[in-house]
């Protein structure tokens, strides 16, 4: 039941991707294009998301029993802004802004099996395990640097 019901969210939310136009790189860089040919038609699709969002947690997270397939809600806990989640955020945009793409749009956009669209989500997946790599790599660095002085 857990599979049928991650598979009915991720149609619902391809299709709402889909539906408001955010998986098309034309509308979203015209949406970022406010000196030019703007449209504001994504920040109502945004406000909406973020109006569904904000009742929706109202409603489920005070819920005693928990979410249904799990055994309590995986909420982020990190409440300080660093430099790692700034120059995410930062590249996260700039990439949104130049391929016309967030990774919400693009992977129910596979389906049309356009080039530009396959070729994001490659670049997407690559810097995903490059970033994991270094992250790793950090890590292990100093670790191993901590355990040098002990």
């Amino acid at each position: 039941m857990r599979y049928i019901s991650t598979y009915i969210i991720g149609l619902i939310f391809g299709l709402g991707i889909s539906l408001s136009g955010m998986s098309n790189p034309a509308k979203v860089i015209n949406f970022f294009d406010v000196a030019g040919s703007w449209d504001p038609s994504l920040a109502f699709v945004m406000g909406g998301a973020l109006l569904v969002t904000f009742i929706g947690y109202r409603l489920v997270l005070p819920r005693p029993s928990g979410p249904i397939f799990e055994g309590k809600f995986a909420l982020p806990t990190a409440t300080r802004l660093d430099a790692r989640l700034l120059g995410g955020s930062a590249l996260f945009g700039v990439g949104w802004g130049i391929a016309g793409f967030c990774p919400g749009g693009a992977l129910p956009a596979i389906g049309t099996g356009r080039l530009d669209v396959l070729a994001f989500v490659a670049a997407m997946l690559v810097g995903i395990f490059v970033a994991r790599a270094i992250i790793a790599a950090r890590q292990n660095a100093e670790l191993n640097s901590n355990v040098k002085r002990a």
